[in-house]
Formats: C-alpha cells, sequence, structure tokens
C-alpha cells in the first residue's frame, strides 16, 4: 500500500515539474511555475521519507543526518537566494549547478559501494549507469566551479599549451575506462581514478572557453546536471528523479542550441574556439573616421522627449550599474510625453540566457515590451533613436562588416540602422568578446559617458522639464 501511494506521489511530483517548467516559459507566470515545482519536490521528498521502506537498521540515524541536511540545505539557500545581487545571479546558477552535478557524482560512489559485491558476468548495465553518473557529474561539479569562479573575476581566462590535446587525451583515457570496467568487472581503483581524471577534464573543459560563450557554457553544464541526475533516478529507480533529470537535461540541451543559433556557431566552434579568450580585435578601418562624439544629459533629454520611438537596449552594464528601476522609470516618462518606447533584447546579452528578461521583469517592465532579436530588427531603421545601456558585443556591427573579427557572423541588434543612437557607457572598454565596438565611432552615434544608474537618474529629471 505504501509503495502505491509512494509512486503515485511520484507522478505528481513528476507533473508539477512538467507544470512548473511550462509556466516558467512566461514571465507572468514565472514565479507560480517555481513554487509549482518545489512543491512537487517537496512532496517527493516527503514521501520518500515517510514511506520508503528499503532503510537499513541504522534507520533513526539515517533520518536525523538527512533531516540536518535539509535544515543546512534550506538555511543556506535562503541566504544565498535572499542576498544575491542581478549582477550575479550567472554565478549563483553555475554555484547551485555544481553541487547538483557533486550530488549525482556522489550517488555514483555511494551506489558502487554497494555493486562491488554483486555477482555480475557479462555486460553491466548497472555499473554503466554508475560510471556516467560519476563522469557528467563530476565535469559538471568541477566546470561549474570554473565557470563561478569567472564570472565572479576570480579566476582569468587561461588556454594551456595543448589544451585541446590534453582534452582528447583525457577524453580517451575516460572513455577507455568505461569500457575496460564495462567488461571485465569493476575495480575500485579505476573507478576513483576515472573521478580524478573526470574533474580535471572538467576544469580543463571550461577553462579556456571565452567571457562571451559563458552563457552557452552555462547552459551546457546545466544539461549535464540534469543528466547526471536522471542516471541517479534510474538506479533508485525514482521516478520523480528520472522525469526531473529528463526534464533539465532536455531543456538545456535545447536552450544550449538556441545559444549557439542566436550566435551562428557550432558547439563545436564555441567549446573548441575559445571566442572572447584573449581575443583582440578592433574597429576596422575605414568604415568610420574613428572620431567619438559625445552628447550632453540635456541634449539626450531633447532628443527623447521629440522621438516618436525609442528603443532600449539592455546590457550587462545596467545590470551592474543596479539601473533596472530608474530605466522603467524613464521609459514612463517618455511614454507620458507620447513617445513609443520598447526593449530590444539579444538573446546573449548579459551573462546567461534570459539575464535581460529576469532584469527587467524585477522593474516591472510590462513583458510586451520586450521584443527579441527577429522581431526587433526590421523595426530599427524607422526608430528616431536607440539607446544603448551597458550592451557591447551584441550591437558591434563588425559582426556583419568585419570578417577577421571573432565575433563575425554573429547575429546582432542591428541599431546602426536607427536613425540616432546613444550610447551609455563608462568608458571606451571593449565587450565581454574582448573587441572593440566599430559603432562608437559612427557619424550618428553620441556617448554619454558616466555610470549608468547616475546619468539615467539625470537623464530622467532633464525629460520632466522638457
Amino acid at each position: 500500500m505504501n509503495l502505491n501511494i509512494l509512486e503515485i506521489s511520484y507522478l505528481i511530483a513528476s507533473l508539477t515539474f512538467i507544470i512548473g517548467l511550462k509556466m516558467l516559459s512566461h514571465p507572468d507566470t514565472a514565479r507560480k511555475g517555481n513554487l509549482w515545482a518545489a512543491a512537487g519536490m517537496g512532496l517527493a521528498i516527503l514521501t520518500t521519507l515517510t514511506l520508503y521502506q528499503d532503510f537499513d537498521s541504522a534507520k533513526g540515524l539515517n533520518y536525523v543526518l538527512i533531516f540536518v541536511g535539509l535544515l543546512v540545505g534550506t538555511v543556506i539557500g535562503t541566504i544565498m537566494a535572499k542576498k544575491v545581487q542581478m549582477t550575479a545571479m550567472p554565478q549563483m546558477v553555475s554555484f547551485f549547478n555544481g553541487m547538483g552535478g557533486a550530488c549525482a557524482a556522489l550517488i555514483a560512489i555511494i551506489e558502487f559501494q554497494h555493486h562491488q559485491h554483486s555477482q555480475i558476468t557479462g555486460f553491466d548495465g548497472e555499473l554503466l549507469v554508475m560510471l556516467l553518473g560519476l563522469l557528467i557529474g563530476s565535469v559538471s561539479f568541477s566546470g561549474s566551479m570554473i565557470a563561478y569562479g569567472k564570472l565572479e573575476g576570480k579566476i582569468k581566462d587561461k588556454v594551456l599549451p595543448m589544451n585541446q590535446v590534453i582534452n582528447m587525451v583525457l577524453l580517451a583515457a575516460i572513455i577507455g575506462l568505461i569500457g575496460y570496467q564495462m567488461f571485465a568487472g569493476s575495480d575500485p581503483v579505476l573507478f576513483f581514478i576515472l573521478l580524478g581524471i573526470a574533474l580535471v577534464y572538467g576544469v580543463l573543459f571550461v577553462m579556456p572557453i571565452g567571457g562571451a560563450d559563458m552563457p552557452v557554457v552555462i547552459s551546457l553544464l546545466n544539461s549535464f546536471t540534469g543528466m547526471a541526475a536522471a542516471f541517479g533516478g534510474f538506479l533508485y529507480d525514482n521516478k520523480a528523479m528520472l522525469t526531473g533529470g529528463i526534464l533539465v537535461g532536455s531543456a538545456g540541451t535545447i536552450l544550449t542550441i538556441l545559444m549557439c543559433k542566436a550566435m551562428n556557431r557550432s558547439l563545436t566552434n564555441v567549446l573548441l574556439g575559445a571566442f572572447g579568450a584573449g581575443a583582440a580585435g578592433s574597429a576596422k578601418k575605414g568604415d568610420s573616421d574613428q572620431t567619438v562624439r559625445e552628447i550632453s544629459i540635456s541634449d539626450t533629454a531633447v532628443l527623447l522627449a521629440y522621438s516618436q520611438n525609442v528603443v532600449i537596449v539592455p546590457g550587462y552594464g545596467l545590470a551592474v550599474a543596479q539601473a533596472q528601476h530608474i530605466c522603467h522609470e524613464l521609459e514612463k516618462l517618455l511614454e507620458e510625453k507620447g513617445v513609443e518606447v520598447s526593449y530590444a533584447i539579444h538573446p546573449v546579452a548579459g551573462r546567461m540566457p534570459g539575464h535581460m528578461n529576469v532584469l527587467l521583469a524585477e522593474a516591472d517592465v510590462p513583458y510586451e515590451r520586450l521584443q527579441e532579436m527577429e522581431e526587433i530588427n526590421p523595426k530599427l531603421a524607422s526608430t528616431d533613436v536607440v539607446v544603448v545601456i551597458g550592451a557591447n558585443d551584441v550591437v558591434n556591427p563588425a559582426a556583419k562588416n568585419d570578417p577577421a573579427s571573432p565575433i563575425f557572423g554573429m547575429p546582432i541588434l542591428e541599431v546602426d540602422q536607427a536613425k540616432n543612437v546613444i550610447i551609455m557607457k563608462r568608458g571606451m572598454s571593449s565587450g565581454y568578446a574582448g573587441i572593440e565596438n566599430e559603432l562608437f565611432f559612427f557619424p550618428k552615434t553620441r556617448m554619454l559617458f558616466g555610470d549608468a544608474k547616475a546619468s539615467l537618474q539625470k537623464l530622467a529629471a532633464e525629460v520632466k522639464e522638457v
């Protein structure tokens, strides 16, 4: 009877995961989607602890350890979630993703201890699931920790001599160790050697990846963690765990493909190209006169207030300045003056998929005002003013004009087609891809230097007076 109730609870939990994921596809329902999925996970945990019958004789001790772990994890997770800034959200995603990978690897290690006593001859499917869970979970853990460090600015992009050759050798060793154990029997020494190699491979796998490719890497590592969790579901015959892992793995894989498409690059090129890692480039000579033209706050206010339509392009600089709220206030002031305002969202703007969407949703910007790249680009030629706030690589015309540029071929927001372009930046620094933006020198471009939040506050005050 208990087993039937447990299976039904896993089915309900699986349904809530699916419903929650579906609701996450729209900002209006995203929070409820998180709550649905969290409720399903809570149900799965509660029924497992109360109805699962396979605890050993130290059942009391198991419960104590489990509840201590739940309490500690809940407290740490709550504190981290409440304190994290929007600029640090990608780091937090990487960190939590790494923890998921570590859990999957630990499951494989624990189950391997039990598996050693089994007498299985020939092909051992259960061992294969453990080895794959160990491999993918370990790679996801160490790779996510490196991604966390790089996003936090504590680890610099580093390409070791013959890095790709070393990675190929490690990958061959991993395949060899898994193949050998599958047919020669499990070996504890080889198992933990595989663990060590997988951890090293995860580090070397992510270390050379350039900053501009970090959103793709985060998405890919997320799919790895989902796959590893699904393997844990196979081991425990846990339907909720299996479904959750499959959903995360498949969603992460689809998102990775979409991100690569948005950059017009293959996944292989992202992983081997080290785009943005030490890349050097400059604005293409001859396309412009290399003269930077500045604009004052008051002139900017007049230009915006007397425009018919304005498009705002948010970037990581907006998140760094925590200027999304004052940006929304400026948008409302312009709307009151009869100006049509919308936001242009590039798929890889920021440091993780959907970073700008979440940032603007935090400021209660209506979702209908957010327009994706394919939707907004045809409208930019008839746009009076485009205001670029902290974005760089995603508006760089070199992606269209300079075959020698590392970002050549990447779809961009074609803001250079607008009648006027205002770029808000602290200075003339290059973007995350490490290359200069030739848009800065276009005749129709004006630079408004300064902190984005302070500039927007002054701009909003000036617009009120126009």
